[in-house]
């Protein structure tokens, strides 16, 4: 999450300093702005969303937005009293997938697992593609370069993700509160308004395509639920509260549904007041913002913000899927190295997989918001189902006091969001949906096959059980392979004399008065080693020495090949070695048993 926080998942990255103690936790302002930007800034695209579908029946049709958007809020109110439950019995976070795991079975998890992945993803992309688009309603000139600004956006993030930087609570609660605050002026403004201060955008001929039926009503109503994304994201990071924790991640998730539900449903009073229409070029939410405060100053500032607000929700992914994918790697699910920080506490690779993907997406739809709608609640109403369900099987195996009271409420929710998930696969499904049924099925299976792929490596290295003795003859060799007396090769075998019992320098050579010149070299040097030549008429290197390391692992001794390899003081150089040393290894590795270490001699020059 902004923050650092893991959006829907269960471990929060919070770095307290020595003797901060509570103060490096949250309090119910602060979570409310490091947790919940994702699901506020939806209001900038869900309302649009809706529009833009009913629309398709002519401009009668909106006046279907007001009571499309209430069935939504009531949605969105059992959701929020569903997951003040959640907070309530997973007070260490309630992640869909740590839920599913615990309460449903591996399958569910891989499945909420998976769905997340996709969620995350789309984050990325419909929160940078609408704050691009609410970027162009205040600068049009922007319009043809739209997708550059995504990609630079994204680049942003991803440079900042990767540096580590995590942001402050405090920091983030001023752009949240300009954004409630800018958001609630153009609700409250507007209805006092009688007549539009002003008009932006071009005006586009509308055609009713279809007549306002259920279907269209249904299709309406699963475009606008991509405004419910993020409700969860406080009961995934209850830890992260200040103690009391669950009264106070309560109180939080309250105040976002209630701070949600009054932005989205005044924005739609506010399209039925103005009857607004879909314009080019601009955003619904900018037509509104210009109908109730007009075309100066404070509609570039309100855009501005509604940009960086939108930043700030991509940002969520950075924080989230890296941890979810850490949370898979030590699963087994996913390779381990996503489980991998660096020197600062970030995990990279799960970074690079956020952006890289994102970026893809981006190019795939052209950076068209609309485009990406379809595709984005199905992922996030898989968990919200998931985490319903898992509950309610909580309550009815636990029966903790109380639980007959509290078992319907999360029934009801999961009943609803089933109800809402099936409508949006069945109306979204042709436009883009059928993309997120391959794709999470494929994710499950690959789930799937690392984990029998690592559970079949752990059987056979014998993983969780004590072996036998060590076996082997006494005695280690290591054997060292030198081109020429050096101090490379002083540095090489200094270093094996120190690690094996025994101690063999083996050069190569195919020129007889090469081979004379490095004996009688080695013999004024006298290292104390033995020196054994190879004769490779055929100027082979690397093959003369894998026979020669095979034939002195025969008897069953402990091998170790330590190959020196100059290093340059400046990586510019690196090109300009030889890389036979590497070769070597690489080879030696595959076709033995032997240990291999490479031993950097380091240039100051």
């Amino acid at each position: 999450m902004v923050f650092g926080l893991a959006r829907r998942e269960l471990t929060p990255r919070v770095p307290l300093r020595p003797g901060e103690g509570e103060k490096g936790h949250l309090t119910s302002l602060e979570g409310l702005a490091a947790l919940s930007l994702d699901a506020l800034s939806s209001v900038a695209y869900g309302p649009e969303a809706i529009v833009l579908v009913l629309v398709a029946a002519g401009t009668g049709a909106l006046n279907a937005t007001l009571p499309i958007t209430l069935a939504i809020a009531f949605l969105l109110a059992v959701l929020v009293v569903s997951y003040t439950q959640v907070i309530a019995v997973h007070p260490d976070g309630g992640g869909a997938y740590a839920v599913s795991k615990h309460d449903l079975g591996p399958a569910f998890s891989q499945l909420a697992a998976a769905s997340l992945v996709v969620d995350y993803v789309l984050t990325v992309a419909v929160s940078l593609a609408a704050g691009a688009d609410s970027l162009v309603s205040a600068f049009p000139s922007l319009g043809k370069d739209k997708l550059v600004v995504c990609l630079v956006g994204l680049a942003l993030l991803t440079a900042v993700n990767l540096k580590g930087v995590a942001e402050s609570a405090r920091v983030l609660m001023l752009p949240m509160a300009l954004f409630v605050v800018a958001i609630l002026g153009v609700i409250a403004f507007g209805l006092l308004r009688p007549h539009p201060l002003a008009v932006v955008g071009a005006a586009q001929p509308v055609h009713a395509s279809e007549a306002l039926g259920v279907l269209l009503i249904l299709k309406a109503f699963s475009s606008g639920c991509s405004a419910l994304t993020g409700v969860e994201a406080i009961a995934n990071a209850v830890p992260a509260f200040r103690t009391p924790r669950v009264p106070r991640a309560q109180r939080t998730e309250l105040m976002l549904g209630a701070l949600l539900g009054l932005m989205l449903v005044g924005l739609a009073v506010l399209i039925h007041h103005h009857h607004v229409a879909p314009r080019g070029g601009v955003t619904v939410l900018a037509q509104l913002t210009a109908a109730a405060l007009g075309s100066g100053w404070l509609y570039y500032a309100v855009n501005l913000i509604v940009t960086l607000v939108l930043l700030l929700a991509a940002n969520t992914s950075f924080g989230g899927l890296p941890v979810l994918m850490s949370l898979l790697a030590r699963d087994h699910r996913l390779p381990h190295l996503f489980g991998l920080r660096a020197e600062r506490p970030v995990y990279r690779y799960g970074v690079v997989t956020v952006a890289l993907a994102a970026a893809l997406l981006l190019l795939a739809v052209d950076a068209d918001t609309h485009r990406l709608i379809p595709l984005y609640a199905i992922g996030v109403f898989i968990g919200f189902t998931l985490s319903q369900v898992g509950l309610v099987r909580y309550w009815t195996t636990s029966r903790p006091p109380g639980w007959r009271h509290r078992a319907p409420v999360n029934a009801i929710g999961a009943l609803l969001t089933t109800v809402a998930l099936v409508i949006l696969l069945t109306t979204k499904f042709l436009e883009g949906a059928w993309i997120v049924v391959i794709v999470v099925p494929l994710m499950m299976l690959l789930f799937s096959r690392i984990q029998r792929y690592y559970t079949r490596v752990g059987r056979e290295l014998g993983l969780g059980r004590i072996p036998g003795p060590p076996r082997g003859r006494a005695g280690s060799l290591v054997i060292v392979p030198l081109g020429e007396v050096s101090k490379l090769a002083q540095h090489a075998l200094s270093a094996a004399v120190a690690l094996g019992d025994e101690v063999v320098a083996v050069a190569v050579h195919h020129d007889p008065d090469k081979t004379r010149a490095l004996r009688e070299a080695w013999e004024r040097w006298d290292p104390g080693v033995r020196l054994d030549v190879i004769d490779s008429p055929h100027r082979s290197l690397v093959q003369p020495l894998v026979e020669y390391v095979r034939e002195a692992a025969r008897d069953g001794r402990q091998i170790a090949v330590l190959i020196p390899e100059v290093e340059p003081r400046h990586r510019r150089y690196e090109i300009l070695q030889n890389q036979r040393g590497l070769l070597l290894a690489t080879v030696l590795r595959a076709r033995t048993d032997v240990v291999v270490c490479m031993l950097p001699y380091r240039l100051t020059v």
